[in-house]
């Protein structure tokens, strides 16, 4: 009955797929989930705003440094043996989050939280790579490309609805029915793979690379709050992160067994792919970043509806990546992944016009317009990137791809964060050097407006008219240099090479072992 053996490995596969999927978008979902709960955190634990963002901070490092031990422990523990400890302890470490009483305990859990979670995104990749055969590779990471995808765009959408109805303490406790899905799906579902016991933790590169990440990540998170290089904290860490990074190159080019293996370097197309993929989180997620905060604070919409404006553009990616899976083998990538990258650049130039009377359905559309071209770019990206990346190298080159990625998503945040800022100030003095009473315009209009330009009220009324259009004109800034970088990245896309055809593997190349 091999018809029927067939099925049932193929079924297996498929439910082994739909694991690894919950597990890369519980990972990701954390990743913005907790934002829009941030002011609630705040209020709750009397947190000043420079110390609740460590919820953040503490996170995103913890999983940077986590990231980077990805190969080691997979090769020293096995494949299973690590995904099952990341997936239970990122689910425990969440439910301590939620259950949290002071600041410092939760950013106690953040830190465990960030580092038990930082193997399953590139974990999800290698492995779901390891399990098909290469001609299948585009399907695949479709369909790990929507839990990488959809996390971050949906993650302010819950957050918020849970935030609203329930408590922000629900944010962390949602993960824990998937987290224990996944931990008892993987554990008994995914098979292990070969231990390198004489696998050596290279102890100095590590180090090296933990304090270049950490230093560059508090140095991005605290340099728009501090002025950038007028503070000598952000000096140090400059300083700090500049110096290790050097001595960690110097060490994995320098020594026999490094950290970090150098033959990833030498593949042309995992090292286009990487850059990239550092670009394009440049601006997708400052775009994410910036998308709430405008639609909030600018347009007032409340933080459901919020939610709902952000959800087309995760409709849009889920309906581009499906298409991508199927088409990707007939189609070459490189023309999929342009015509995503010069979608989501027209979308962000489209979101350079708005004003502050945009309407939902302009916004809907770019949403969807950038959604979809998301979609396509990081399927082809992700098929490409990896194509001719040798296997035992493989979980390390996922790993080594997201961290570059997910640097480029703080720097992206970082850069439009002090742009907007400081635009916004800047555009309030120039508009205001209009407002006198010698401005003909004023003079004209003035008999005309609802507000007494003569009374202290109605000059707060005109100031808060003023900031509202010079923060509007500040995202337009951001939108329009957020498109300039997409327009000048898709040229580096001609740099992959398209892999040749291969006779496909038998179907025991991919699933022997399921």
């Amino acid at each position: 009955m091999p018809d029927a053996d067939t099925k049932k490995v193929s079924g297996r596969l498929l439910v082994i797929t739909g694991f690894i999927m919950l597990a890369t978008i519980m990972q990701t979902l954390d990743m913005t989930i907790a934002n829009v709960a941030l002011p609630y955190m705040q209020s709750g634990m009397s947190a000043g705003q420079d110390q609740i963002t460590w919820v953040l901070t503490s996170y995103v490092v913890a999983s940077a440094i986590g990231m980077s031990l990805t190969g080691y422990f997979v090769d020293r523990f096995g494949r299973t043996r690590v995904f099952v400890w990341s997936i239970a302890g990122f689910t425990i470490a969440s439910m301590a989050c939620g259950l949290s009483q002071t600041l410092p305990e939760i950013v106690m859990f953040r830190v465990f939280q960030g580092f038990a979670g930082a193997c399953l995104v590139p974990l999800s990749q290698a492995t779901l790579m390891d399990l098909y055969p290469r001609e299948k590779f585009g399907p695949a990471l479709a369909a790990w490309g929507m839990g990488v995808m959809l996390g971050p765009i949906f993650g302010p959408t819950l957050g918020g609805y849970l935030t609203e109805i329930l408590s922000w303490r629900w944010v962390f406790f949602i993960n824990l029915p998937l987290g224990i899905a996944c931990t008892i799906g993987m554990a008994t579902l995914l098979p292990e793979t070969k231990r390198v016991h004489e696998a050596k933790f290279d102890m100095r590169g590590f180090l090296f690379l933990a304090t270049a990440l950490t230093a560059f990540q508090l140095f991005l998170d605290r340099g728009h709050t501090l002025d950038w290089f007028a503070s000598l904290e952000i000096m140090i860490e400059a300083g700090v992160a500049a110096i290790a990074f050097y001595l960690f190159i110097v060490h994995i080019f320098t020594t026999d067994k490094p950290f970090l293996n150098p033959a990833l370097f030498k593949d042309g197309n995992y090292v286009s792919g990487t850059i990239l993929g550092f670009s394009v989180g440049i601006t997708l997620m400052s775009t994410m970043a910036l998308l709430p905060s405008m639609l909030q604070s600018l347009l007032g919409y409340p933080i459901i509806d919020t939610g709902l404006l952000m959800m087309p553009r995760g409709i849009g990616t889920m309906v581009a990546m499906m298409v991508a899976g199927k088409v990707i083998r007939t189609v070459d990538p490189r023309l999929l992944m342009f015509t995503g990258g010069s979608l989501m650049g027209l979308a962000l130039w489209a979101m350079s016009t708005f004003d502050l009377n945009v309407t939902s359905s302009l916004l809907g559309m770019t949403g969807v317009a950038q959604g979809f071209g998301i979609g396509l770019f990081f399927t082809s990206l992700s098929t490409l990137s990896f194509a001719t990346l040798p296997g035992p190298i493989r979980t390390q080159g996922t790993a080594v791809s997201t961290l570059i990625r997910n640097i480029g998503s703080s720097i992206g945040i970082s850069m439009v964060s002090t742009i907007l800022a400081q635009n916004s100030q800047i555009n309030h003095a120039e508009l205001s050097e209009h407002i006198n009473p010698f401005n003909r315009a004023i003079q004209n209009a003035a008999p005309h407006l609802p507000i007494d330009l003569g009374s202290p009220a109605g000059l707060r009324i005109l100031n808060g008219m003023i900031s509202k259009q010079a923060a509007m004109i500040s995202y337009i800034d951001v939108f329009t240099l957020m498109a300039i970088i997409s327009a000048v990245s898709l040229p580096l896309i001609l740099i992959l090479k398209r892999p040749k055809k291969q006779a496909a593997p038998a179907p025991e190349h991919a699933v022997a072992e399921i």
